[in-house]
């Protein structure tokens, strides 16, 4: 039966009432139903589906699902924007450097080394033109196979072994874009030849350079080239080397690079960057192999400058040939000996013996030269003259009678028997002539070394008290004892003063009266410098100041010419009293007319001096020393000779000193006056 118009809206009323209840579930909506839910009405003749409320249908968009799609896209967008800008403007110079470089290098244009010149002008180094084979890691093939069959090539191309290559890469394989030297030192025909035969390895290149030698001039014009420096000047110059892996990462961001050489001891050490000059740069365009194509820019070097040394080579030739032929004639190997100017402190000779050849180490040394230096007993690298360290024997006599005199302890007056040497307890402290010297002052100490007087003012004697050794120490160091001069090479060592408080603690024993007697006649365990005694002789020289020990008088600019003049520097001043200082200096004049260096009064002008002899072995020779300034009057000159195990001063430094000052006197005009430069 049909149901009428009212039955239907009632059957409609309850079906809306149970959508109400399904839709409230404990105060929610049911809302998986609803979505599931249509209702269907009919509008005349046709039927149409329309959704009960549409904005239940629209729920099922806008919930997680749609938040976690958002936030997927947002962090999409900002990881893509923050990628871009790390890689633009974080790293964007560096990744543009990296494309620019497969394409271009920038060279580096060596900068022509500064000369170095004695006082008077002689040029002493030279720059001869040199030719290097050099390879950018850069440019080899990554694949490890190519690049096995590249380093084979090199090397039968330049004759070096694969693993000496390979070595090389190995070390400077993170300096990817520079040079690294194969083969150096080549000709320039030669460098032709590997690079025409190399025209299809990638990176390879001839670089241009010079290499350091030290002589004064070119044999018969020819293209051999010979040294007529002193082999003793090789200690002053230093020599310049190849960068070692721990220079190159220190010198790196100075503008280093690793084919670069470098000072490595003396002046070419001290004044590197003074000598060493800018590099310039030159851009270039490459093609896939490393090939130069085209050159777009260029910045020329800048000369380094030049150096004038307070060195007289003629001086420095004539003290080495002397020293040599008196150790010929003694039968011995080392020596060490200085000329000085006690006005100022310039180093008019400074030479070692044995000495070595610096040829030998510029630009790289062969290891069996090598050996053959570091295996020879008499050790030719080490620099005696500043680094060897001895004891002073009775040279030190000269600054110890000046501090007694400056300390009131004695007076010019003041004399002290001595019958052969004292007695201290059973211990006996002699004088260096059996039966001693008499009645000696402090004038008399001096010219005959007497022991005697030294043990008084130093240590005391009975009811005379002496300095002490705290004293002595305090005015030795004055002296520039047991401190570095400041010579302007590498090398200078301290020496050492003795003291109670080193004795206890290194020997563990207590200091004696004996410790201050040996102290006192420069025995025991004093140690000094040649250069400390010739300075201290400058110090009773020119009346009381200590100057700074200097090798370089000057630079000079190699483009426009002038010249930076190095003034001299004082140390120590006004420490003793000039009066006492001239009653030391007539005693080492005294020494000279009368005492143990009488050998000097041969000589056609006046002078003083003062021997000394060294023990330092129960098994060997002692150590000779022999130190003197000329003329009396204004000295300019300061000779300190030492000879290793050369038994005594007076009988074999002595003689050096003499032919030495003989010469100089004759054939130059340091001793009559002539500007010191």
């Amino acid at each position: 039966m049909t149901k009428t118009e009212h039955e239907k809206n009632n059957d409609l009323f309850v079906s809306n009432q149970k959508l109400q209840s399904y839709r409230k579930m404990d105060g929610k909506y049911n809302n998986s139903w609803v979505e599931d839910s249509v209702i269907f009405e009919k509008n005349k003749d046709k039927q149409v589906s329309t959704p009960m409320s549409s904005s239940y249908l629209g729920n099922s968009f806008c919930g997680k699902k749609t938040n976690w799609f958002l936030f997927f896209l947002l962090s999409f967008f900002i990881f893509l924007i923050s990628y871009v800008f790390f890689l633009q403007i974080i790293h964007g110079a560096n990744y543009r450097d990296l494309a620019e470089n497969n394409r271009q290098r920038i060279i580096p244009i060596p900068a022509e080394r500064g000369l170095i010149f004695d006082r008077n002008g002689t040029q002493l180094t030279q720059n001869i033109p040199n030719f290097s084979i050099t390879l950018i890691p850069q440019d080899l093939p990554k694949n490890n196979t190519e690049r096995e069959k590249i380093i084979s090539k090199l090397s039968l191309l330049t004759k070096q072994p694969e693993e000496t290559i390979r070595k090389t890469l190995e070390e400077y394989g993170s300096y990817s874009y520079e040079s690294i030297i194969i083969l150096e030192n080549i000709s320039y025909d030669t460098a032709l030849k590997i690079l025409a035969g190399s025209s299809d390895l990638p990176g390879i290149r001839i670089q241009y350079g010079s290499r350091r030698l030290y002589s004064n001039y070119l044999l018969d014009n020819s293209s051999e080239y010979t040294t007529s420096t002193p082999y003793s000047l090789a200690h002053v110059l230093g020599y310049t080397g190849k960068l070692n892996q721990e220079e190159l990462r220190e010198f790196y961001t100075q503008g280093y690079i690793p084919s670069d050489s470098i000072g490595k001891n003396g002046i070419e050490k001290t004044y590197e960057k003074t000598l060493r000059g800018i590099y310039g740069h030159k851009r270039i365009e490459v093609n896939a192999f490393g090939k130069e194509q085209n050159a777009l820019a260029e910045e020329s070097p800048i000369l380094g400058q030049h150096i004038k040394l307070t060195i007289d080579v003629e001086i420095q030739k004539k003290l080495e040939e002397i020293i040599q032929t008196n150790l010929g004639a003694l039968k011995k190997q080392r020596a060490a000996g200085i000329v000085m100017n006690p006005q100022n402190g310039e180093i008019l000779a400074l030479a070692s013996l044995p000495a070595y050849d610096n040829n030998d180490f510029s630009g790289g040394i062969s290891q069996d030269t090598y050996n053959k230096y570091i295996e020879n007993e008499n050790n030719p690298l080490f620099n005696r003259a500043i680094s060897g360290t001895y004891p002073s024997g009775s040279t030190i006599k000269m600054a110890i009678a000046a501090v007694a005199l400056q300390e009131g302890i004695i007076n010019t007056a003041t004399s002290f028997l001595s019958t052969g040497g004292l007695w201290v307890s059973s211990w006996f402290f002699p004088d260096w002539q059996a039966g001693g010297h008499g009645i000696t002052n402090v004038r008399k100490s001096l010219a005959w070394s007497v022991n005697t007087f030294y043990y008084y003012i130093g240590g005391g004697y009975n009811d005379f008290v002496g300095l002490g050794v705290d004293k002595i120490t305090e005015y030795l160091s004055k002296f520039g004892f047991a401190s570095k001069l400041g010579i302007d090479i590498p090398g200078e060592q301290l020496g050492f003063l003795p003291s109670k408080d080193w004795k206890e603690k290194t020997k563990g024993e207590r200091w004696y009266i004996g410790d201050t007697y040996n102290l006192s006649i420069g025995q025991g365990d004093l140690l000094v410098t040649p250069l400390q005694i010739a300075f201290m002789t400058s110090i009773i020289a020119n009346g009381g100041t200590l100057y700074k020990p200097h090798l370089v008088a000057s630079k000079i600019n190699a483009m426009s010419n002038l010249e930076e003049r190095i003034f001299p520097e004082i140390i120590n001043e006004n420490f003793i009293d000039p009066a006492h200082l001239q009653t030391v200096k007539l005693g080492l004049k005294d020494c000279v007319d009368y005492g143990s260096c009488r050998r000097l009064s041969l000589l056609p002008f006046s002078s003083g001096g003062k021997t000394g002899t060294a023990q330092w072995s129960s098994t060997k020779d002692d150590h000779a020393w022999f130190t003197a300034f000329a003329p009396y009057e204004n000295p300019q000159i300061v000779v300190t000779i030492l000879i290793e195990e050369g038994v005594g001063g007076s009988e074999t430094a002595t003689p050096v000193a003499y032919e030495f000052l003989r010469w100089l006197g004759s054939s130059t005009c340091y001793l009559s006056g002539c500007p010191s430069s």
